[in-house]
């Protein structure tokens, strides 16, 4: 059945979130260093969700700003930009993934292993929430209610799944990382024409190329952030798009409704989401055009 292994996966999130913190068990990051997270695609986002976090290839180019501490996200510890930033780093490095064993994890000086298993959809899911979570408790934070959060969004009403072709979310603050793995899950998983959006951005030019044909989510953040994000549901309101404000809690818990949206409207329209095109032409031509898997040695 096509999707099974994102929906498989997306299931077993309360399970797998449950064993992060014995996972990561007693070890943190040195307090008072200056730690950067990087990494690449959903990585990246679970990076963003962390801390101070730049793109890996940024990195590599010498954009980054100074830390004593790299943290690289990795699910398979095969990505070579990933692999190329540890390199480049002088300092003290460790790495997130699924896998104890890979290119990265050999060049390392800690590895987290966050999951039980490698995760066997492309659509990422459950790795890049326990990344996040584990990204988080090595920060001290107390991770042992995320499992609970999580399955009860997972018993919650779904978001509808629409016929619409343009989707728009925005958020600020402590969701960025959600709007970025938000419209990353919606076109890889169900192919949809997605953008992303800070909310403040969002009010300042980018509502000339919103219209009616656009479905918008608004996370709703905190602070001055939820008090924009109310002129940004005025704004779109005036357009006459169908637009939802969504609460905002933490972003292991807040993209669950955006995966399974996804599985949805992947399911509604005939798609699998599982390979991310990756068995199609000439989508599976384009992948094998990158050279993006980290050598063995």
């Amino acid at each position: 059945m096509p999707g099974q292994l994102t929906r498989r996966a997306i299931a077993a999130q309360p399970e797998w979130l449950a064993q992060v913190p014995e996972r990561v068990g007693d070890r943190r990051l040195a307090d008072g260093a200056r730690v950067l997270f990087t990494g690449c695609g959903t990585s990246y986002h679970a990076a963003l969700a962390a801390g101070p976090a730049v793109q890996a290839l940024e990195l590599v180019l010498g954009n980054a700003p100074e830390a004593d501490v790299l943290v690289v996200i990795s699910h398979e510890g095969e990505t070579r930009l990933a692999h190329e930033a540890v390199r480049a780093f002088s300092g003290e490095t460790w790495l997130v993934t699924g896998a104890a064993e890979s290119p990265i994890a050999r060049e390392v000086d800690h590895v987290v292993v966050a999951t039980p298993a490698i995760e066997d959809s492309y659509c990422h899911t459950v790795s890049y929430t326990c990344a996040v979570a584990a990204l988080r408790a090595l920060r001290g934070e107390d991770v042992s209610g995320l499992a609970t959060a999580v399955s009860r969004e997972l018993d919650a009403e779904p978001l509808a799944a629409t016929e619409h072709d343009r989707f728009l979310v925005a958020g600020a603050g402590r969701d960025a990382p959600t709007v970025l793995e938000a419209v990353l899950k919606l076109r890889e998983g169900s192919h949809v024409s997605a953008e992303m959006h800070h909310t403040e951005q969002l009010l300042h030019g980018h509502l000339a190329a919103v219209d009616p044909s656009v479905r918008c989510f608004v996370l709703e953040g905190e602070g001055r952030a939820a008090e924009r994000a109310v002129d940004a549901m005025r704004a779109l309101g005036e357009l006459g798009c169908d637009a939802l404000l969504i609460p905002t809690t933490h972003p292991v818990v807040d993209i669950v409704r955006f995966q399974i949206l996804t599985c949805d409207l992947a399911e509604s329209r005939g798609l699998d989401p599982d390979l991310i095109r990756w068995d199609e032409d000439p989508w599976d031509r384009a992948r094998q055009a990158q050279d993006w898997t980290a050598p063995a040695e």
